[in-house]
């Protein structure tokens, strides 16, 4: 009997062993900031699409909060605007875009309280935008295409809720919105008025606005396995969201605590281009802009397309005083992970 039970206890304890290693997971830590665009992650977590992993999602609203935790090697990955690179490049800090993930298709509006006309109304007003980020650039391009300096208004960093709630009060003049805020603040300030979007041709042309994913640079180096199979994991979640939109859209949903017709506004309800909201890209889209694969991005863009933009974000952070020179694009963005996830058939 002896024999017998150690031998049945030896089998267990191979049994375990086994067990463990298949139920070993490597955790990656994400945050994302409270936007449909970003819920991929929500679906890749919930519907596993890569059981290798454990995806920790945090929300963090405030874009530079997840950055400086990257550099503090407390978070893994974020996915936030586009234009961080040159800022982090410039400033040293270890974190770098690894992909550019969605561009903007009427999502994003610059809007007006009553009692301000145009851009010459402006001047010398305080606008709402996220300082260091899209939409800073956003309405100083549109304040020069309309004969105001970009500097001719005073700039108020503002996160959403804030700017909602800040226009409302009277504080301030404008500000640039993406949905579902834009509509929260046409729909309670009587005579608001929208007076840009991104669904014109200078937008759509220049992908400008638009979303990307970023990772600690610590990450990369130490577990590049893991942050190729952390991409993949998202434009797998894409995918699913391309072929059950409705399901898709139910988990970032309740992921964001949304309404799912909010989350519809962003991102459709078809698992297509939605006019008014945003373009998905798919990773062969991703690779595509960010010249890693040969072919041409949707709506018109251009193959390697994120070197120009990298040199237009570039140039309006100059301006602004918070880089002093256009760096090469390779000291903001890393390539190699896409590159790997490419190389693994998106496994």
């Amino acid at each position: 009997m002896k024999t017998i039970n150690l031998l049945l206890l030896s089998g267990l304890f191979a049994l375990m062993s086994v067990t463990g290693q298949v139920s070993a997971r490597e955790r990656v830590d994400i945050s994302l900031f409270s936007w449909p665009g970003y819920g991929f992650w929500f679906i890749a977590k919930e519907k596993d699409l890569m059981p290798e992993l454990e995806l920790n999602i945090r929300l963090i609203e405030d874009p530079y909060e997840s950055f400086s935790m990257m550099s503090a090697e407390r978070l893994d990955v974020t996915s936030s605007t586009v234009e961080y690179g040159p800022i982090a490049a410039a400033e040293g800090v270890p974190v770098r875009m690894v992909a550019y993930t969605n561009p903007s298709y009427g999502v994003d509006k610059i809007i007006l309280r009553p009692e301000f006309e145009t851009a010459r109304d402006l001047i010398g007003e305080s606008v709402g935008v996220l300082e260091g980020g899209l939409t800073q650039i956003f309405m100083a391009i549109w304040l020069e295409e309309n004969g105001v300096s970009f500097d001719q208004v005073n700039y108020r960093n503002l996160i959403m809720d804030d700017a909602v709630s800040s226009m409302v009060g009277g504080n301030i003049a404008a500000a640039e919105f993406w949905e579902p805020f834009g509509s929260q603040i046409l729909e309670i300030l009587d005579g608001a008025h929208v007076a840009a979007t991104s669904s014109e041709d200078y937008w759509i042309e220049t992908a400008l606005l638009g979303d990307g994913m970023y990772m600690s640079e610590s990450f990369i180096e130490q577990r590049p396995e893991v942050a190729a199979k952390v991409m993949a994991a998202y434009f797998k979640a894409v995918d699913f969201w391309k072929a059950n939109p409705e399901e898709a859209n139910q988990i970032i949903a309740d992921g964001l605590r949304f309404p799912v017709s909010d989350v519809e506004m962003v991102i459709g309800s078809t698992g297509e281009t939605h006019e008014g909201g945003i373009h998905i890209f798919s990773s062969d889209e991703s690779a595509r802009f960010m010249g890693l694969m040969d072919g041409e991005p949707p709506l018109g863009l251009t193959n390697g397309q994120i070197h120009d933009h990298w040199k237009l974000t570039s140039t309006w952070w100059e301006k602004f005083g918070l880089i002093n020179e256009v760096k090469e694009t390779s000291a903001g963005i890393e390539f190699s992970v896409m590159e790997s996830m490419l190389s693994n058939g998106g496994e």
